[in-house]
């Protein structure tokens, strides 16, 4: 055990784990944050996905002793209210079907959308390759990127 400080959501949060535990397991078990999901295990769905210094990781791969020092974005620290852009045009889109692979997908977009403000249609699957919907929303997940993307205009 090694004493490691995570800054997630904008808050300090020192922890007293094995710096080899991936940050999936210290956000769900150590930290009561349940908003990021277990999937697979071996970072092929996204349901883990959570932002490091704005770019989408997988939290299942990344171990906690080598986040120390980076900005940490989950899907409860994305917003307040649900306003962010992604997630307002994914309820404005109905998206979640059974809602287990959805905070994934929205960090997946927010980070293609800071990248891309306008992404393609290419950009956008390039994007959500490696992000797995197991009830098949991809059409309404594509259109509620798109609609983010004109700013909440359908």
């Amino acid at each position: 055990m090694a004493s490691v400080t995570l800054t997630i959501n904008g808050r300090k949060h020192t922890v007293d784990v094995d710096p080899e535990m991936p940050l999936l397991w210290v956000l769900r078990d150590v930290l009561d944050m349940t908003g990021t999901n277990y999937g697979c295990g071996i970072g092929m769905c996204g349901a883990c996905t959570v932002l490091v210094e704005g770019e989408a990781v997988r939290s299942c791969m990344m171990l906690a002793g080598t986040l120390a020092g980076k900005r940490i974005t989950t899907i409860e620290g994305l917003s307040k209210a649900r306003s962010h852009p992604v997630q307002q045009a994914w309820i404005a889109e109905d998206v979640p079907q059974c809602g287990y692979c959805q905070s994934g997908m929205i960090l997946t977009a927010a980070a293609l959308l800071k990248r891309r403000p306008n992404p393609t249609d290419a950009e956008i699957d390039e994007a959500l390759a490696h992000n797995v919907c197991r009830c098949g929303t991809y059409l309404r997940i594509k259109r509620a990127i798109r609609r983010a993307a004109r700013g909440g205009r359908r």
